[in-house]
């Protein structure tokens, strides 16, 4: 591991491995099977690529998309290192050229398309080659229970087979419990460990608004996010010609990307995006997957995705240098039917009903009220205890206060029953309010003694109610034919006049900024240095240096090689390459502002600002004990302890009395979590909760990590949300 160390500094510019890493390495490294499960932008590359440096032998790559090798090689390249590319896109001179690579032993990676392995040359130079690991990325697409199963993955377990030497490491950034099992048969892992970094990516902020003029909501979104990066994933290729144009006509820089298109095309319109040439691709899911671009600060979806697989991955490439990144979803019950319509059209049972599973599943996130990570994390099989992330539309809505909404419900449900259980929230809202609808007359619906006695709440506010309802499970939506239906919870509330509690009002968003201690003008002149040197080289601007990597530069205006070695993300090879080039810019910049003893103060990471935790923090750093604070915010201490993480998490300090004292759990215990923590990270509680066997809870596992981060401050860089590209 003091060589892997090493290469992470030297070569990609690293100085610690993330939580996971350094296990997966070691893991690797001993030749055990190892299935990774990772977030996009979680640093699931490292895993294989530091073991292929140390190794003897070959390590094949084995990736579903050209454009994701051409990215990886390139980069790797980049920092020096000697790997080989085979697929369709080369010519045969460039064929010839990596294969010789091979042959003479001069690569230490080599990737590959699953369809090239039926290439009998391709084939036989595997088997004469000396192969120590293969590893299988987007590994999920060998699982028939995945959402993107690819029948050419299915092969791999025989190659597996035929390389009894080589270790075998998969990596995905989603599947379920049942996924992973698949793979692990699959691919022949035997006793094989599995490494789970959890699925929570904190820097995404997500927000699900409801579509009624998606051009312009689009429009909207995207002038507030002038020039940045993104990607607007639509349902059909019409749709996405439609959008792209729209987009262009009001001044925008869009491109298409479908499987319509010629391979020219789609390779050309995702060249220009990846080297920022292009502000937009709008796509349907054809593209990207596993897209290497690190700098996508946004993602839309148009249309509601099908599962939540695809929602997750798709979400997925925003935000990989660590940067924060927004996801909007537009969403709409008329996009439910159709995609209802089409599941309708499935011949096989099984498969017509497990996509409506996967269907309820999307809705359900869709129209959840409460932190969006819940349904979302918890559906790939992890536990999420937070109520409150701080980065979804619903922890950061006023929604006014909790209260007792037991009187709506009752009327809701009645409505529900006496309406026959067949229609959706909306036309009961509309008979609870009234409304003389030719549809609610022809069924004898104004005739019922439930028409009219809502009209207190306007239709907006009873889809609100509505969608509470649902979440609780008083009722269910009939997926199949849209209508709601009352479960066994709702005769108690009917019934036995059980307490229902909500919200009356329909959210809205509170603002929340994002500040970044960086001059915004130096950041531009270093992505034009940056965009400079990539087109002289041939590679997109991130391949050169991550957007991260050019705001800490920012942040710390280094001036010299040695200042500009400690940056996050520039390795040794790039350090040569372009050291000069980008402390030329800073250089030049502190000469005109004077800014460069100022800046050398600054705090190198990007501080993300969100207004309640800084006012808790600053309460208790003040004095103010956590009870206190408790009482005084009437919410929970875990809520309390929540707010204070974050506020470490941005770069800032607590005071260290008032934690350690309110700590109940033994001192010995104490002191194992702390190792632990030392060990793994302390990023995520899951794995700790579970390696002490669920016997400390949660809040007190949140105590425990403030008391450590507090008294190790130096550790934050491995929190989950640690701004480095890896």
């Amino acid at each position: 591991m003091d060589k892997a160390h090493k290469v992470l500094k030297n070569i990609f510019g690293y100085d610690s491995f993330r939580p996971l890493q350094q296990g997966i390495i070691e893991s690797v490294l001993a030749k055990q099977d190892s299935l990774v499960i990772m977030p996009t932008g979680g640093g699931k590359s490292l895993c294989y690529q530091i073991p292929a440096l140390l190794f003897d032998g070959l390590t094949v790559v084995i990736s579903p998309l050209i454009s994701l090798m051409k990215d990886q090689v390139g980069q790797l390249r980049q920092n020096g290192v000697d790997v080989a590319i085979l697929n369709s896109s080369l010519t045969r001179t460039e064929f010839q050229e990596n294969y010789n690579l091979v042959v003479n032993k001069k690569a230490k990676l080599l990737y590959l398309a699953p369809e090239s392995l039926n290439r009998p040359d391709i084939a036989g130079l595997l088997f004469e080659t000396n192969v120590d690991c293969l590893t299988v990325d987007e590994a999920h697409c060998i699982s028939e229970w995945g959402h993107d199963f690819r029948p050419d993955y299915r092969q791999l377990g025989l190659l597996r087979k035929k390389l009894p030497n080589a270790v075998c490491i998969g990596l995905t950034a989603t599947a379920t419990p049942r996924v992973q099992d698949d793979i692990v048969k699959n691919l022949n892992m035997s006793a094989g460990r599995r490494f789970l970094a959890g699925f929570n990516r904190e820097n995404l902020h997500l927000q699900v608004i409801p579509k009624s003029d998606p051009l312009d909501q689009s429009i909207k979104f995207l002038r507030e996010r002038k020039d940045q990066p993104g990607i607007i994933y639509c349902f059909s290729r019409k749709q996405v010609d439609r959008l792209s144009a729209d987009l262009n006509y009001y001044g925008f820089s869009a491109k298409p990307y479908h499987a319509g298109l010629n391979d020219k095309e789609r390779h050309k319109n995702q060249d220009l995006f990846s080297r920022d040439e292009v502000q937009i691709i709008v796509a349907t899911i054809a593209f990207g997957m596993g897209i290497n671009k690190s700098n996508v600060r946004f993602v839309i979806h148009y249309d509601l995705p099908k599962n939540l697989e695809s929602y997750y991955q798709e979400i997925g490439r925003a935000g990989r240098d660590g940067l924060r990144a927004d996801c909007l979803l537009l969403y709409s019950y008329s996009d439910v039917n159709k995609l209802n319509y089409f599941i309708d059209q499935k011949e096989d049972e099984n498969e017509r009903l497990a996509a409506i599973r996967h269907l309820d599943d999307m809705v359900r996130y869709a129209e959840w009220n409460f932190c969006r990570r819940i349904p979302l994390i918890t559906y790939f099989g992890e536990k999420y205890e937070e109520q409150f992330c701080g980065a979804c539309d619903n922890c950061l809505a006023d929604k006014g206060e909790l209260t007792d909404i037991t009187i709506a419900a009752q009327k809701f449900l009645s409505t529900v029953k006496r309406t026959g259980e067949r229609f959706g929230v909306l036309y009961l809202a509309d008979v609870l309010r009234g409304t003389p609808d030719s549809k609610i007359i022809m069924n004898g619906h104004d005739k019922l003694s439930v028409f009219g006695v809502g009209k207190e709440y306007s239709k907006k506010e009873w889809q609100f109610l509505g969608q509470q309802f649902i979440n609780k499970g008083l009722v269910v939506r009939d997926l199949t034919h849209g209508g709601i239906n009352l479960t066994a919870k709702a005769s108690d509330v009917l019934f036995k006049n059980e307490k229902v509690t909500g919200y009356l009002t329909v959210s809205k968003l509170v603002s929340e900024t994002v500040q970044a201690e960086t001059d915004q003008k130096l950041i531009q002149r270093l992505k034009d240095k940056r965009k400079e040197i990539a087109q002289s080289s041939g590679v997109p601007p991130f391949v050169v240096f991550s957007d991260n990597t050019l705001h800490l530069m920012a942040l710390r205006q280094p001036t010299t090689i040695t200042a500009l070695a400690e940056i996050s993300g520039v390795g040794t090879v790039k350090l040569k390459k372009y050291g000069a080039d980008f402390i030329g810019v800073i250089k030049e910049f502190v000469v005109e502002h004077g800014a460069g003893k100022a800046a050398a103060k600054k705090h190198d990471k990007v501080i993300k600002s969100d207004s309640r935790s800084v006012i808790v923090a600053e309460m208790f750093n003040s004095g103010k004990t956590v009870l206190e604070l408790a009482n005084h915010f009437a919410v929970k201490e875990d809520t309390i302890f929540n707010h204070l993480y974050k506020y470490l998490l941005s770069g800032k300090s607590l005071r260290k009395d008032g934690l350690a004292q309110i700590n109940t759990i033994p001192k010995g215990i104490t002191e194992n979590v702390f190792e632990f923590f030392r060990k793994e990270g302390p990023g995520l509680l899951t794995p700790v909760y579970k390696h002490f066997e669920e016997q400390i809870s949660y809040d007190d596992l949140r105590l425990l990590r403030l008391i450590f981060l507090t008294d190790n401050p130096e550790v934050i860089t491995y929190a989950p949300d640690k701004t480095q590209n890896q």
